[in-house]
């Protein structure tokens, strides 16, 4: 059949038959959604699915990118309903990147009881969203894993007045989160305070990468407080990429939430529920806000209605200063994941990507989950840290894990998942098996690692002892499989069972071996018949279509033309098929036969994935320590191929550090094509360089230098060695960023306003143990204005929070914070300026990419124009423009231009006076008093005395007497 635009000739038929009035008028009347309401609505039909509406003409865009797909339905040509079809594996297809890239909520349509091809009535089947994807999951994800766990949220706020001593007007913000990961069966709560920002909720969503969240609608009598808060939370999720959906505030109710974690929850979770409150023994339902949205989440998900969740389901409180905070700004800054609806670029242009020398998909989903969970414990990070100096150390070790064990590995989570739903096949059963005969394999492996006792005892106890007890706990698994199934057809992929394992099958078995026979015996007589070599010339072929046939080549097809004993089926190309009386018997008996030995052994397949499902809880533990492992040994593989070298970090504790990295670089952008990185030095300490404030020109390197520090320290906290040549790190509790541009004026938001939230979030969270990393803050508004706001904000940076900061700023005089502050010192990205011909002031400007001590004293800004290859017109007015401006500078500020040996000659009488000012000592009733003792008009008398004293020097000098002047 063939295929046009992305779909079969016969497609418009599917189409026509909705295009009875009936399914008009039935489209019609359903409620208005569209992709631009965040939902697209698919109709299912025979084969394939329709798209009508608004969705069909996103369908034809998005997915198709042509119009040539759009069928009008109905009377009226164009004007008619517009319709697109789609095959099966395109709309999984469309389906898979409408839920996960597009981050849309999908409907899923099929037709009513009792109609078929001619349906014009639907009814509501499945829907997904991006956090719950349950109902469509074996349908769409069942041959590709899922690379993050699809995190729903629900959210309760309840405001309260402070207490007092606060305003009048300030409330403290009690935020409740419950969240659900419906493919590991967790549920999680959270109960905390937060901020007019909603900074600690950003927080928790970075951390556990949350896809979609459920708030309760506004009130439609508009209460403006309640619905201006919940505006702001929108933005919020809005900047982390999160689906927002709204739900009744009546939703939102703690009623029944304790007989529903008792229903939900596996008994381990509940110790005993007999005349015991359920508060009791779910420490969980004792919080104050947090039951309130577990509530809304239950119910927004459906648990309760699905029989396979009860007694299934896990719950843990979620503490947020167990991990280091991160927003969403440093997750763009420090590009640790793909931005959502991003495309293009090189793996290695994300940390993850770098990262993810993982074997396995569960091993790739927990590198995931801990670069947004960065630890602030440092007996965990040495854990991870000596682990991946094992591997790193002993080559053999990691090549052989990787390549001959963690590769064969399945996501043993999705085979779980498939028993627990009783949708599992004997091909699931069998990987399991496959895997487990590699135990023994991964236990020598670990056992021969050559490492010190130390870290032999932490391999023990992280991996080995769990994976010898898996070992033992999954024997009788593996006795089971070889039992039943016959493992000899497994070279053929065949999985079957195992016929004396049942009787009947037994009995049909026998009587395929006889068909079997038969065939051959057929195959033969008329091979002798024909007088040609059987299988070279007389092939015996299983078509789909006629069952068992004989081919010959075009060749030798007439042998076959004036004999009645047999009867041609087709030919073509290919050859002459035909068959006998005999074969075609066969055929059907074999077919029949066939058939009859799949129904018997269905039912023995689902005994088999029966019993294969009690060890469901082993299966998900030693996936764990899988992943767990592969993240680790991709950690030591990175390090070891890196072009240069990786270093284990010295980890301090938390406030009690300096940030040194020796030959520090960028680890995303030395791996890219045709760069050679040059390194360099970081050195911030506590209350001596904590400040730091960076100048230089454009594209020299300012982003990088500061950005690759927050980078570093982030890997060194997951447990990662760090791309340096010596590295000492304290623990930060988070990194803050505030880089970039990126406005929202689709959203009402400008360049500046986002700029200004960002940084307000960076000061409302920040603490001395942060790393806030700021590049050219204040350049969406006039220089003066953001001159003003870097100032204040650096200030109070530097003074008030006191933590590590790094602000690469094009405004220079904000260099002068060192004057007033000791810790806050100056660097500069170093550029070569060299002098080309005589009477001109063009410059050829060489960029060195090295970060050194001091100020950058001109900006680059034309010659980055230039680079850009502006038109020669634009360039020179511009520096025309900036001679200008300069010069107009320098006449409101009355500098005159004078020669170096004047201002060298002024500088030298001034320094000569205030020095001697400084050192007099004046007598007072015959003692001798020091300068800082005295009144500041005493001390304002002394200053007098000097001028006076060097006022004929000063008269003589006209750089001396402009610089008195502008005293």
């Amino acid at each position: 059949m063939s295929l046009m635009y992305g779909k079969e000739k016969d497609a418009d038929y599917e189409i026509d038959n909705a295009s009875h009035p009936g399914f008009i008028s039935f489209f019609a009347k359903l409620p208005p959604k569209s992709p631009e309401t965040g939902i697209v609505r698919l109709f299912f039909r025979i084969e394939g699915y329709t798209a009508h509406g608004p969705d069909a003409l996103f369908v034809a865009a998005h997915y198709f990118h042509t119009n040539t797909v759009i069928k009008y339905l109905g009377p009226g040509g164009k004007n008619g309903l517009p319709s697109v079809y789609l095959t099966e594996n395109q709309a999984k297809s469309f389906l898979r990147d409408a839920l996960t890239a597009k981050q849309l909520k999908v409907e899923i349509w099929v037709p009513e009881d009792g109609q078929g091809k001619k349906a014009t009535k639907f009814k509501l089947d499945k829907e997904a969203s991006p956090g719950n994807l349950q109902a469509v999951e074996d349908l769409l994800f069942a041959n590709a894993d899922i690379m993050s766990a699809p995190i729903v949220m629900a959210i309760k706020i309840t405001s309260s007045p402070v207490s007092a001593g606060g305003s009048a007007k300030a409330k403290t913000k009690t935020i409740g989160i419950a969240y659900a990961d419906t493919s590991t069966r967790e549920l999680g709560v959270a109960d905390f305070v937060d901020n007019d920002l909603y900074s600690n909720i950003e927080t928790l969503i970075v951390q556990l990468s949350v896809k979609e969240a459920l708030i309760p609608t506004g009130t439609q009598s508009g209460t403006t407080e309640r619905d201006f808060e919940l505006k702001k939370l929108k933005e919020v999720l809005d900047r982390c990429g999160v689906v927002v959906t709204e739900r009744k505030p009546s939703e939102f109710m703690a009623k029944n939430i304790k007989d529903d974690m008792i229903r939900l929850l596996t008994p381990s979770s509940i110790p005993s529920t007999s005349n015991v409150d359920a508060t009791a023994v779910i420490p969980e339902l004792s919080l104050p806000v947090a039951p309130s949205a577990l509530s809304a989440l239950v119910s927004y998900l459906s648990l309760l209605s699905d029989p396979t969740n009860h007694t299934a389901y896990t719950i843990r409180t979620h503490d947020l200063s167990q991990y280091m905070k991160l927003d969403a700004s440093a997750l763009r800054a420090l590009n640790l994941t793909e931005a959502p609806g991003a495309i293009g670029g090189s793996k290695n242009s994300t940390l993850f990507g770098l990262l993810n020398k993982c074997k396995t998909a569960q091993g790739s989903r927990l590198l995931g989950s801990w670069l947004k969970q960065p630890l602030v414990n440092i007996h965990e990070i040495h854990k991870r840290q000596n682990l991946v100096e094992v591997f790193v150390d002993d080559a053999n070790a990691r090549r052989t894990l990787q390549d001959e064990y963690l590769k064969m590995m399945p996501d043993m989570h999705r085979i779980c998942k498939r028993f627990q739903r009783s949708v599992a096949s004997l091909e699931d059963v069998v990987r399991v098996y496959q895997a487990i005969l590699k135990l023994e394999g991964f236990i020598a492996t670990l056992e021969g690692v050559d490492a010190s006792e130390e870290s032999k005892a932490l391999i023990d106890e992280i991996y080995l002892s769990k994976l010898q007890e898996f070992n033992s706990n999954l024997s009788k698994y593996s006795e089971m499989v070889e039992q039943t199934l016959d493992l000899d057809e497994l070279e053929h992929h065949q999985f079957v069972i195992k016929p004396d394992f049942d009787s009947r099958l037994q009995a049909l078995s026998d009587k395929l071996k006889e068909i079997r026979d038969g065939l051959d015996e057929e195959h033969n007589e008329v091979a002798h018949d024909l007088n040609i070599e059987i299988d070279k010339r007389l092939h015996l072929e299983n078509s789909p279509m006629w069952g068992y046939c004989f081919r010959v080549t075009a060749k030798d097809a007439r042998l076959t033309d004036h004999n009645s004993k047999y009867v041609t089926l087709q030919q073509n190309k290919s050859g002459k098929f035909f068959t006998t009386k005999h074969l075609k018997q066969l055929a059907i008996d074999y077919k029949e036969t066939t058939e009859m030995y799949t129904k018997t052994q269905s039912g023995l397949v689902k005994e088999v994935a029966n019993i294969a499902a009690t060890y469901a809880p082993v299966l998900e533990s030693w996936n764990n320590v899988l992943a767990h492992l592969d993240v680790v040994v991709s950690f030591a593989h990175v390090a070891v191929n890196a072009p240069d070298t990786y270093v284990k970090p010295k980890i301090q504790e938390k406030g009690a550090g300096n940030l040194i990295l020796r030959d520090a670089r960028h680890p995303c952008l030395e791996v890219q094509d045709d760069i050679s990185f040059i390194p360099n030095d970081v050195e911030m300490i506590k209350d001596k360089s904590e400040f730091q404030i960076i100048t230089g020109p454009n594209m020299g390197g300012k982003s990088t230098y500061i950005r690759q520090a927050g980078v570093i320290a982030l890997m060194a906290q997951i447990g990662s060695f760090v791309p340096c040549s010596d590295a000492m790190i304290p623990i930060f509790d988070s990194i803050l960023c505030r880089v970039g541009a990126g406005d929202s004026q689709l959203k009402g938001i400008s360049t500046f306003m986002a700029e200004m939230l960002e940084t307000a979030t960076i000061l409302r969270s920040a603490s001395k143990d942060s790393l806030i990393i700021i590049d050219e803050l204040g350049r969406g508004t006039s220089t003066y204005d953001g001159f003003g706001l870097a100032w204040a904000i650096s200030e109070h940076i530097a003074s008030q929070i006191h933590a590590f900061c790094l602000f690469a700023t094009h405004f220079h005089e904000l260099t002068a914070l060192d004057q007033e502050i000791p810790h806050v010192k100056n660097l500069h990205v170093v550029a070569h300026v060299g002098d080309s011909d005589a009477g001109s002031r063009d410059r050829d400007i060489t960029l060195l990419y090295k970060v050194e001590p001091g100020v950058c004293d001109q900006s680059f800004g034309i010659h980055v124009a230039e680079l850009a290859n502006f038109p020669e017109n634009v360039v020179k007015l511009a520096k025309r423009k900036a001679d200008e401006l300069e010069d107009f500078h320098a006449e409101d500020r009355n500098e005159p231009e004078l020669p170096t040996e004047i201002v060298e000659e002024g500088t030298k009488i001034i320094t000569t006076m205030l020095q001697t000012w400084a050192s007099r000592v004046p007598e007072q009733d015959g003692e001798d008093i020091v300068m800082d003792e005295m009144s500041p008009a005493a001390q304002l008398e002394e200053l007098k005395a000097c001028v006076a004293r060097f006022r004929p020097q000063i008269e003589n000098n006209l750089w001396a007497q402009h610089i008195l002047a502008s005293l």
